[in-house]
């Protein structure tokens, strides 16, 4: 036991940071599963594959919420509280759970662990990371309380109060965190409450908050005014609007949905996965608009997944800076390079994932319309959790791909593709020459 112990800490000292944060997440699910394995979290007469508990255990991780077997009328207490606690550490992030383990132990947090968390959140420096973990868990708490308290009001006008109080909480944690997860029973999501304005703002608020990142709501609530904010915050609320708002109308032009169940699914599109309406019923408009929007995502250092709301806004940007022949610049200020680059490596990796998903699902599962099955990938890719219903109907093959669809979504595409391929920089130059593009 010891020689193991000692060969894990000899694996982390050599590891680079974003493959123990691979690792790390890969853990979780793992545990995770097995947990949702044992007698004490399977409801009497019901079955649990593997397979099953391996999809549940890694839509939580990841916090998407597609579900292969309904959460409620398979799991105990005990087997949804363990669901509920795989998406906080999802939602916070495997480093920020074991430092805020250390933290709490009182022990002090090392630079290794720094550094995983300047890497998870895509910091720049290494200046206050303790206090800002701190400051997140505060904020975490706070807006899944009053999430809770809101909820309940509503659920127990149909559930006993102690019912009820466990719904909220596990509704709260699910919002907050963007995974679609609901315990309500018989798949329909949150489809009988889809005239409830209370639950639907409430829901919608619990992810736009979860959704903009942590870095954002801090700067919001210090400078207090928008011209005042980081350049990151201006790009990332300016997008973020502008999705919301022209989500809401294009939804409500294709399918016949009230404007409140518009606005609440181009809210969840972007990595939730909640749903008022049976998105088997949308039409292929109103489902590629959904699919735009998981694509895009949520906000870096946020509880959500996607390309992100900040490589959107860098994209767009290149795009009108070549239109009109001037530098890339918004909010008078430059665009480096080097995070244009990213940028675009960014969307290219995450369209090979996005395809190549498909491309496998479709030759495993024939049986789905190749709407159906993109919209699956994508809402994996995205860890969203919206579906078109045919989750629970996919074979082992099909189960497994979007299993790895939605831990590459998590990690990001680019972590995962570099996790063994970093070299050093090169020194050499070479002679630039041109090539044709258009």
């Amino acid at each position: 036991m010891e020689k193991i112990v000692c060969k894990v800490r000899e694996m982390m000292r050599h590891s680079s940071p974003p493959r123990l944060i691979a690792l790390g997440f890969m853990s979780v699910i793992v545990i995770g599963a097995i947990l949702l394995m044992l007698p004490a979290s399977i409801r009497e007469g019901q079955t649990v594959t593997f397979v099953d508990a391996l999809f549940t255990s890694t839509s939580a991780v990841c916090v998407t919420g597609l579900i292969a077997i309904d959460t409620a009328e398979h799991f105990t207490v005990f087997g949804r509280t363990v669901v509920a606690l795989l998406i906080q550490i999802g939602g916070l992030g495997v480093t920020c759970v074991g430092v805020s383990l250390i933290l709490a132990a009182g022990k002090r947090v090392g630079f290794k662990a720094r550094k995983l968390i300047k890497e998870s959140w895509n910091i720049g420096g290494y200046g206050g990371l303790v206090k800002l973990v701190k400051y997140v868990l505060k904020m975490t708490l706070l807006f899944e309380f009053v999430g809770t308290i809101f909820s309940f009001i509503v659920f127990v006008q149909d559930y006993p109060p102690l019912d009820a109080l466990g719904i909220s909480l596990f509704h709260s944690v699910a919002a907050f965190n963007n995974s679609g997860f609901d315990i309500l029973g018989g798949l329909t999501n949150l489809i009988p409450y889809q005239n409830d304005v209370l639950l639907n703002l409430v829901t919608c608020g619990l992810i736009i908050f979860g959704g903009i990142g942590f870095l954002v709501i801090i700067d919001v609530k210090n400078k207090k005014s928008f011209k005042k904010l980081t350049f990151h915050s201006k790009a990332v609320i300016t997008v973020s609007l502008f999705l919301i708002i022209v989500g809401t109308v294009l939804i409500k032009l294709t399918d016949d949905v009230t404007w409140l169940g518009a606005f609440f699914h181009s809210v969840s599109a972007r990595t939730a996965g909640f749903s008022t309406y049976s998105l088997g019923n949308f039409t292929n408009a109103g489902l590629f608009v959904l699919i735009i929007l998981m694509f895009i995502g949520a906000s870096p250092g946020s509880t959500g997944g996607g390309i992100k709301t900040s490589t959107l806004f860098v994209i767009g940007n290149v795009v009108r800076s070549i239109i009109t022949h001037q530098h890339c610049v918004a909010f008078k200020r430059r665009i480096s390079e080097s995070v244009i680059k990213q940028a675009f490596v960014v969307v290219f990796l995450s369209l090979c994932v996005v395809m190549i998903s498909t491309f496998l699902l479709c030759i495993y599962e024939p049986q789905f319309t190749f709407i159906q099955l993109l919209f699956e990938s994508t809402s994996a890719f995205g860890t969203v959790g919206l579906s078109t219903g045919i989750t629970p109907y996919l074979s082992g093959i099909g189960k497994v791909i979007i299993i790895l669809t939605m831990y590459i979504g998590r990690i990001g595409a680019l972590t995962i593709i570099t996790l063994g391929t970093y070299k050093e920089p090169t020194t050499a130059v070479y002679t630039t020459e041109d090539i044709t593009i258009g």
